[in-house]
């Protein structure tokens, strides 16, 4: 469930007290058919309007509802200890539930704080409607291949209050927890409305056959997939991916490639230290083995409506989707500006470069840029080039080169509206933050951690 792992030991057994107080969710109980919590009348995200005095009274747009202001001052207290509400919250959910313990691997601590962050993430950003919205029906869609039903909704709540009330020691009363009810209600029936309307038309995962495997450098493996019924998705978008050698532990991967007419999809995997799914992926996955996959999920596509340029960055394996994305515009006919910035720790390293020159060669629309760190960093050496703000930017690759890269780009006068990626979890709090000054960044950190 929401990605969810982490460990199993008892709740917090430094004094031995119970866990905190169970609490009820009716709004997310029913058996998720009905209509969505807009379409019923309720507060919209963010509480928009409402009754006085319930915590969604009427507010100017751009200004952070009652909600949201006594749900950020609870994150902000227990953000020094996310740990301990992260394992608290897991205890708290096997205890009272523990059917749902063979849900999660059994091994959790690679993706100990998925759930939870998701939660949190969704929580921070309540008052974005249509970016939350997007998120949380990727989460409901995706939640399907888990065995994740309507009625576990008001399990996650409880341990999430439970959590909560454990550790938001000066912060949490009942105004506060009454917030927080709210807010999770209404991030859960989003996610139960679009896991239902999804039930209507795909299945909760698919069975793909690896048909072929071509190992690229020692460790990155180019693997192609014959999905077992068709498999609709956007260039730019993700799967999740589970092996027959670690069950229950789901990995994302960025489609290499625009849909194809033969329907075969293609993946760049890299092998990472004590990556399990990873490895097993590189050197022993061989065609006829059966992998699943989740639905597609992302939001870094190309807008086909307008003929605004695109700057693309994409780091190690983080070129897959940004060559998705160029061929994607080929394919529409399109004759916007797109340059590739392709970054890598040296020229081995840039094992699908033949591939993006061919492209060049081929759209005089489109320039690569190969960048290795004997170069210079990566963000520095898109600051060298621009101007960039009329552009949609586009990053792929590992957290700390998107983080990174979405700082530089904001500092060289790219708004933020026009930054996409896929890390809205891990980069909510970036996000809030000032645009640096002056632009380029001068001191900017290696790009490169491995994926």
């Amino acid at each position: 469930m929401m990605d969810a792992p982490t460990s199993t030991r008892a709740a917090d057994d430094a004094d031995g007290r119970e866990p905190g107080a169970t609490h009820r969710y009716a709004a997310v109980a029913g058996d998720g058919q009905g209509s969505s919590a807009e379409d019923e009348g309720s507060p919209a995200v963010g509480g928009q309007e409402g009754r006085a005095g319930d915590g969604n009274e009427p507010r100017i747009p751009g200004e952070a509802s009652a909600d949201a202001v006594l749900v950020r001052r609870t994150l902000a207290e227990i953000a020094p200890v996310a740990d301990r509400v992260t394992s608290y919250f897991y205890a708290l959910l096997f205890i009272r539930n523990p059917e749902l313990r063979e849900m999660f691997p059994v091994a959790m601590d690679t993706q100990r704080d998925r759930l939870l962050k998701a939660l949190l993430t969704a929580a921070e950003q309540m008052d974005d409607v249509p970016v939350l919205t997007a998120y949380l029906q990727n989460l409901g869609r995706g939640h399907r291949k888990y065995g994740t039903h309507s009625a576990h909704y008001p399990a996650v709540g409880e341990a999430l209050i439970g959590a909560l009330v454990r550790y938001a020691t000066t912060t949490w009363d009942e105004e506060t927890q009454a917030a927080w009810v709210r807010t999770y209600t209404t991030i859960s029936q989003i996610m139960i409305d679009a896991a239902a309307e999804d039930e209507r038309s795909a299945p909760a995962w698919w069975q793909a056959e690896v048909v072929s495997h071509d190992l690229r450098t020692p460790d990155i493996a180019v693997v192609t997939l014959r999905p077992d019924q068709p498999y609709p998705f956007l260039a730019g978008q993700y799967t999740t991916l589970e092996t027959p050698w670690w069950p229950r532990i789901w990995r994302h991967y960025s489609f290499a490639s625009a849909p194809r007419p033969d329907g075969l999809l293609s993946l760049h995997v890299k092998a990472v230290p004590a990556g399990w799914v990873s490895n097993a992926l590189v050197h022993r996955a061989r065609p006829g083995d059966v992998l699943r996959l989740g639905p597609p999920a992302g939001s870094m596509t190309v807008d086909h409506a307008t003929d605004t340029g695109l700057l693309c960055v994409g780091g190690g394996t983080g070129i897959a989707p940004i060559k998705a994305l160029v061929e994607d515009v080929a394919e529409h006919g399109d004759r916007r500006p797109v340059d590739v910035f392709y970054g890598a720790r040296s020229g081995h390293d840039l094992y699908d470069i033949d591939t993006m020159m061919r492209l060049q060669k081929t759209f005089p629309w489109l320039s690569v840029h190969p960048v290795t760190e004997e170069e210079g960093r990566l963000p520095e050496a898109v600051c060298r080039y621009g101007p960039w703000s009329e552009r949609d930017a586009y990053l792929s690759g590992p957290l700390g080169m998107v983080r990174r890269g979405v700082d530089a780009l904001r500092g060289a006068g790219v708004p933020a509206e026009r930054i996409r990626h896929d890390f809205l979890a891990e980069l909510a709090s970036a996000a809030a933050d000032q645009p640096r000054s002056g632009a380029c960044i001068a001191r900017t950190p290696s790009m490169l951690p491995s994926r």
